[in-house]
């Protein structure tokens, strides 16, 4: 390829990775504050997270995308250029998979944690804060860098609105070298590359994180162990 089509290539790379820093971070958000809202005390807070996750999560991204480029500004006025466009259907999207995440780990954190937060008086807000979050974000990790590996997968989608990202400039350099073959080649190591990226950067966070709980891999694997020896009668002693 020339130096012109690689710079396109290039500005291309840029836009994906620009979109996924959005959209991630807008996913974030949403997994977490509707994630807690499953959690909630109140019914019509549980109700309403519960709706929203329903709604998002059997919708397509495709569609949400179409809906939020071409839908919204003729119903409401608003017209938003593409990277926002695809940052709020990709955010809204994957963070309704993201909340299930988040309430699974904080039903998981052991009730007597809970419990003893309580009888030290601490409000809601202190017991999520302090206790129950510091304890459930670690276990969230593995299942945060699939979701946003999945999540770099979906920014393909945005070509649809004519955005110049990784997959729409390849397109390009397709049709002008005609080598389908070769270009989709490198586009799929430059995906791969940047997934390898995050799954480094997730799995080196999960460490530090359960490092500060005290936790380790060969804690875990011990404790799993001892469990499993327990509950079935199989296993090898652990010391």
């Amino acid at each position: 390829m020339t130096s012109g089509l690689w710079e396109l290539v290039l500005k291309g790379v840029w836009t994906t990775v620009q979109l996924l820093v959005f959209s991630a971070l807008l996913a974030g958000a949403v997994s977490f504050a509707v994630g807690v809202a499953r959690t909630h005390r109140l019914w019509i807070v549980r109700f309403l997270a519960g709706f929203y996750t329903e709604v998002f999560r059997g919708t397509s991204a495709l569609v949400m995308i179409f809906w939020v480029f071409f839908v919204l500004p003729v119903a409401f006025g608003w017209q938003l250029v593409p990277l926002w466009a695809g940052t709020l259907a990709l955010g809204l999207t994957y963070g309704a998979y993201g909340s299930e995440i988040v309430r699974g780990a904080l039903n998981a954190v052991d009730p007597a944690q809970r419990e003893g937060a309580i009888a030290l008086s601490l409000t809601p807000w202190q017991r999520l804060r302090l206790v129950l979050l510091p304890q459930a974000v670690p276990e969230m990790i593995p299942s945060f860098c699939n979701l946003l590996i999945e999540l770099l997968k979906g920014t393909a989608l945005v070509s649809v609105m004519g955005m110049g990202d990784l997959t729409f400039s390849a397109n390009l350099v397709r049709l002008a070298l005609q080598q389908s073959a070769e270009i989709y080649t490198y586009v799929l190591l430059i995906y791969f590359a940047i997934a390898f990226v995050l799954t480094r950067l997730m799995r080196s966070l999960e460490k530090r994180l359960k490092a500060g709980l005290g936790k380790d891999a060969g804690t875990e694997s011990a404790a799993r162990e001892l469990k499993r020896a327990q509950t079935t009668g199989v296993g090898g002693r652990v010391a």
